[in-house]
């Protein structure tokens, strides 16, 4: 078994009206949680690496935790840069083997947007590895991406036929009400789903068929985990994320990939401060971060299974 691209991925998850979970990794903890949930769903996943996770852990180590994902649980992973920032970042990414990569040029304007992305898409596709962009921009924060309520901006649908034509990109991130962070929305949780329909008709008739559109920001905050931050010592109040049911019905038109970090962190905070508390003598790390890994595998189950509806997406 070897790391696969998200083309069959997303041919797969567009035609069976479910999406890819895709989940930021750190660490080895993480990654054991995340593809041992896959694997007990029987479903494809994307591992995903941000920026600031390449500086904390190093592609080459985080490659070759992934292989080693690949040999343990024989599923198909794709492992994926998120929010790459410049052609540097996406070169150094694709030459430690990621057979995905994610260029974020949307804090440019449009033009500048367009001219960078089918640069991208260039050198990738030269060296056999899909290309997600992003189009429209999300409130919130996350690592080293950060946009007030005031600058964000939802995906106008006739600019992203043109930049999906003019570029060449293999999906697109859009913007239609997630955010990033654990702060997602203040009262009723709102995606514009008719922005989403309407961008995949227009791409439609434009005789470009069954494009996967992508959704970042899509954590849905699990509520027992910053319940339990809470409990054990923790202030994260009134942190609110995308219900499940809304994610799923994104799922259900063209959204192939769906993004999730927030929850990860969460879940595995909670586990840690749980662990110490209940066990304030204990000092072995295999302890409470075999915790965290076992919440993280159990917090991913539950994703696939309510949110995304890729179980058996293998078959």
């Amino acid at each position: 078994m070897a790391l696969v691209t998200t083309k069959e991925m997303f041919k797969k998850a567009f035609e069976g009206h479910y999406a890819i979970g895709a989940f930021n990794i750190n660490n080895m903890e993480i990654i054991q949680g995340v593809v041992r949930a896959a694997k007990s769903q029987n479903s494809a996943v994307i591992l995903q690496v941000s920026k600031s996770a390449l500086k904390y852990a190093n592609p080459l180590y985080l490659k070759g935790m992934v292989d080693a994902a690949v040999a343990e649980t024989g599923i198909d992973i794709a492992l994926h840069l998120d929010h790459g920032p410049d052609l540097e970042t996406v070169k150094e990414c694709i030459d430690a083997g990621f057979t995905s990569v994610m260029f974020d040029g949307s804090h440019y304007d449009y033009e500048e947007n367009v001219a960078k992305t089918k640069e991208v898409v260039e050198y990738a596709h030269a060296h056999g590895v899909v290309v997600e962009a992003e189009l429209g921009k999300l409130a919130g924060v996350e690592d080293d991406v950060k946009v007030d309520a005031a600058n964000a901006t939802y995906t106008d649908p006739d600019q992203a036929v043109d930049f999906v034509k003019r570029t060449g990109v293999d999906s697109l991130a859009i913007a239609i009400g997630t955010s990033h962070g654990a702060y997602k929305f203040k009262g009723e949780a709102k995606l514009d789903f008719d922005r989403l329909e309407k961008i995949t008709e227009k791409l439609e008739a434009e005789g470009i068929h069954n494009f996967p559109i992508v959704l970042h920001g899509a954590s849905s905050v699990d509520q027992a985990s910053v319940e339990t931050c809470n409990q054990y010592g923790g202030q994260i109040n009134g942190a609110k994320g995308m219900p499940a049911e809304m994610l799923r019905k994104a799922a259900s038109m063209a959204v192939c990939k769906i993004n999730m970090d927030t929850d990860l962190r969460l879940a595995m905070t909670a586990a840690i401060r749980k662990s110490f508390a209940e066990n304030p003598s204990a000092f072995d790390p295999r302890g409470y971060c075999g915790a965290a890994r076992d919440y993280i595998q159990e917090i991913v189950t539950k994703k696939i299974q309510e949110a995304l509806g890729s179980v058996d997406s293998m078959k």
